[in-house]
């Protein structure tokens, strides 16, 4: 559906998957059995709700297309957030991963994104 998705990563946590070669998701991702991932428009909604005030966040890029069937378009498993949204099954493989950036909190305690994120 989208050309790329992302995710969002403690610093911490991606260190571990570099050591490993692959991200095996967050507590919450292990607890729901699949890996949460947005499309552009969804996600700083989904750092102001799930990741707020997190200090050392990440955001993973990754072009959809290269995850395969393991990647599947559902409804937020919380059913509060309109639309669909990709839900990896399985670990994310590093060598799918696009580009990482850094997500400082600005002056405002929101998360800073790249300009191509609306």
């Amino acid at each position: 559906m989208e050309e790329f998705i992302y995710t969002l990563v403690r610093t911490d946590d991606w260190r571990a998957a570099r050591v490993a070669g692959a991200y095996h998701g967050s507590a919450d991702d292990r607890r729901d059995g699949f890996l949460h991932f947005s499309t552009n428009s969804q996600l700083r909604a989904s750092a102001a709700k799930r990741r707020a005030g997190v200090t050392d966040l990440l955001m993973v890029e990754v072009p959809g297309a290269s995850l395969g069937g393991s990647l599947k378009w559902e409804p937020a498993s919380s059913g509060s957030r309109p639309g669909l949204f990709p839900h990896l099954y399985g670990a994310l493989p590093l060598a799918a991963v696009r580009r990482v950036v850094p997500l400082p909190l600005g002056d405002d305690g929101l998360h800073q994104f790249p300009p191509e994120i609306p």
